[in-house]
């Protein structure tokens, strides 16, 4: 069974409609175990987990708040890398959107909804839920949706119906596709259609995913070509270096090695490379050997040894966040961000540089008071149990429920902490 898929060959829409709807009901009377409800199997477990993520922030009954408007969001939008797009959007999708029975929308890595198009009467029908432009349609703020829960998975997915968390969203189905950045791999938003139960097929998901990856494919070809060697680790566990036109996805510890290398363009002994890697237990030979195959990957003309070195300068995606933070340029340091630098890699030398990274990132987001920015953190790997920055957005906010729910969940939880922590 394809788990990206609502509906498998032979499902009844109506009978599986009124399935997940009663395992919704059970989940919200405190049924924590949605994905068996009448037989194993019969609910997937992608939906499950997105309505336990969606819990945690909403109720069943609300509605996406509507997080920018007028001049604002058209200044966002029109500087967005998903505008280049929309002409192929249309193209591909656009008969989907004029056939009087579907919606083709198209949202920012936040959730935040940029481009809503139909024909009238479906528009006004989906506004009733505030499926509008400007709009926060993260699972956050929405819960369950295609785009939102495609966003929180990084995968194209289907959601059908019922499958909606909030209630006034269950009358609709969607499918929708993540779009990333071609070189970095950052995530740029999502490709979405929404429309009747009719929608829950194969075709549509195959249809929104070859979108996204036309999108992609032309956003590659459209940037400019540059001679240097592109590094990208953040927000992945494993590097990604561009070289030669090719891309090679690097093993963990060659990853943390060429971070470690684009650190020090003069060259570290192999101890120093040890010590920053294992901490003072440093095997030589371990970490030669390490080099030695991280050398015959990149090619001599990239990696010189006596000392090991990086030959060539290169544009790494950490270091482009920190020089735009020298600048006092925090809204393009937030943009240029995806994620934490190597987030499974436990190596001294770059856990110290990611907090450091992320510690200054944090800092300056806070104190630039922009609403929109603070928001774009708290949506964010690093923001879901961040108090402080919740309670400066909540004081922006005053009028978004989700940010006084959280400011109080935190509070309790950090009070519990620290009760449990001076408890004899």
């Amino acid at each position: 069974m394809n788990p990206w898929l609502a509906l498998t060959p032979g499902d009844d829409p109506a009978e599986r409609i009124r399935q997940v709807g009663r395992a919704h009901e059970r989940f919200l009377a405190g049924d924590r175990r949605p994905e068996q409800p009448d037989r194993p199997g019969r609910m997937r477990s992608v939906v499950a987990d997105s309505w336990a993520r969606s819990a945690a922030s909403i109720g069943a009954d609300n509605t996406a708040p509507i997080d920018l408007s007028d001049d604002d969001l058209e200044a966002y939008r029109s500087g967005h890398p998903l505008a280049q797009v929309m002409p192929i959007f249309r193209d591909l999708l656009g008969g989907l959107a004029e056939d009087g029975e579907h919606i083709l929308a198209v949202c920012d890595a936040t959730g935040r909804l940029l481009w809503v198009e139909g024909r009238p009467a479906t528009l006004r029908g989906a506004a009733s839920m505030n499926f509008v432009p400007g709009a926060r349609w993260d699972e956050a703020h929405a819960g369950t949706n295609a785009p939102g829960t495609a966003l929180a998975v990084d995968h194209a997915i289907q959601i059908f119906a019922t499958e909606h968390y909030s209630r006034p969203v269950q009358r609709w189905t969607c499918a929708a596709a993540p779009i990333h950045d071609p070189v970095s791999g950052r995530l740029l938003g999502a490709i979405d259609v929404t429309g009747g139960d009719h929608l829950a097929n194969p075709h549509s998901l195959a249809l929104v995913r070859a979108t996204a990856l036309a999108a992609e494919a032309y956003l590659g070809a459209a940037k400019p070509v540059s001679d240097r060697p592109a590094v990208a680790a953040l927000g992945r566990d494993e590097a990604m270096i561009a070289v030669g036109g090719k891309r090679l996805r690097l093993g963990r510890r060659h990853s943390e090695l060429l971070v470690l290398l684009t650190l020090h363009p003069e060259g570290r002994t192999g101890d120093q490379l040890g010590i920053d890697l294992y901490g003072d237990d440093v095997n030589p030979v371990t970490i030669r050997a390490e080099l030695s195959r991280l050398r015959r990957i990149l090619g001599p003309e990239l990696l010189d040894s006596r000392p090991y070195r990086l030959r060539a300068e290169m544009d790494v995606d950490f270091v482009t966040v920190s020089r735009l933070l020298d600048a006092g340029r925090a809204a393009e340091a937030l943009s240029a961000y995806p994620g934490v630098l190597l987030p499974a890699s436990d190596a001294p030398g770059v856990a110290r540089l990611r907090r450091r990274l992320d510690d200054r990132l944090r800092a300056a987001v806070l104190a630039t008071g922009d609403r929109r920015l603070l928001q774009t953190w708290l949506g964010g790997p690093l923001g879901a149990e961040d108090l402080e920055m919740w309670e400066a957005y909540a004081l922006l906010a005053p009028a978004d429920p989700i940010a006084a729910r959280r400011v109080a969940q935190l509070s309790d939880e950090y009070e519990i902490c620290n009760v449990r922590a001076t408890s004899p």
